[in-house]
């Protein structure tokens, strides 16, 4: 695909299938795609520092990969500054996570970012299957973004963010490992719509 974008996340995507020039039919530039892109690789690089490391995960490693996930919906930020401090604090968050990684001479590969081509090139129905799982988190922090700017957070619908994205990054996992992420993906929705309706309804009570 070179420098050009892929995105087939919306319904306005080019001709039903997806925007794959130099911008997307919302106006997203391919540059833009390109780091949103780099960004969700970034997160499930964070995400899998994470595994074994859960007692260094703070509300703010919880925070990142919410608004992380979130910037990353099609038409919510377009502006390539503020994506790349997110991703330089994503980075560092993952290096707080898993310090001995970033001082390794053979790399491993445990903690590596994930290449986002990996996914767009994948067979059709793991492409599917991953593909319902990202854009069905991005979906879900959206809600608990705004949910946490009232005060409100589901701890269980954070750790499912580790999950789901680390399950995007499995390379060997089929369609027996991702289908229940997918259903988990639908539950984790309709939780976190319920704490957003709390949330409002707090508010508006309270205001």
């Amino acid at each position: 695909m070179g420098n050009k974008m892929f995105c087939y996340q919306c319904e306005q995507t080019a001709g039903c299938m997806a925007c794959a020039g130099n911008a997307g039919i919302c106006g997203k530039k391919s540059d833009t795609a390109l780091l949103q892109d780099k960004l969700t690789g970034a997160l499930i690089g964070l995400a899998r520092a994470s595994e074994g490391n859960e007692e260094l995960i703070t509300p703010n490693t919880d925070q990142l990969i919410m608004e992380g996930l979130f910037t990353c919906v099609t038409n919510v930020n377009f502006n390539n500054e503020s994506i790349t401090a997110l991703l330089k604090k994503v980075e560092a968050e993952k290096q707080r996570l898993a310090p001995q990684c970033a001082y390794c001479g053979a790399s491993c590969g445990r903690n590596d970012n994930y290449d986002m081509n990996d996914l767009w090139n994948a067979d059709e129905d793991i492409r599917s299957l991953k593909s319902l799982i990202l854009f069905g988190i991005r979906g879900v922090a959206a809600y608990a973004y705004h949910a946490s700017r009232l005060g409100y957070t589901d701890i269980g619908v954070n750790k499912f963010f580790y999950k789901a994205l680390f399950a995007i990054g499995m390379a060997d996992w089929g369609m027996d490992e991702l289908l229940p992420i997918v259903m988990e993906t639908g539950e984790a929705s309709l939780k976190c719509m319920a704490l957003l309706d709390k949330a409002n309804r707090h508010f508006h009570e309270t205001a």
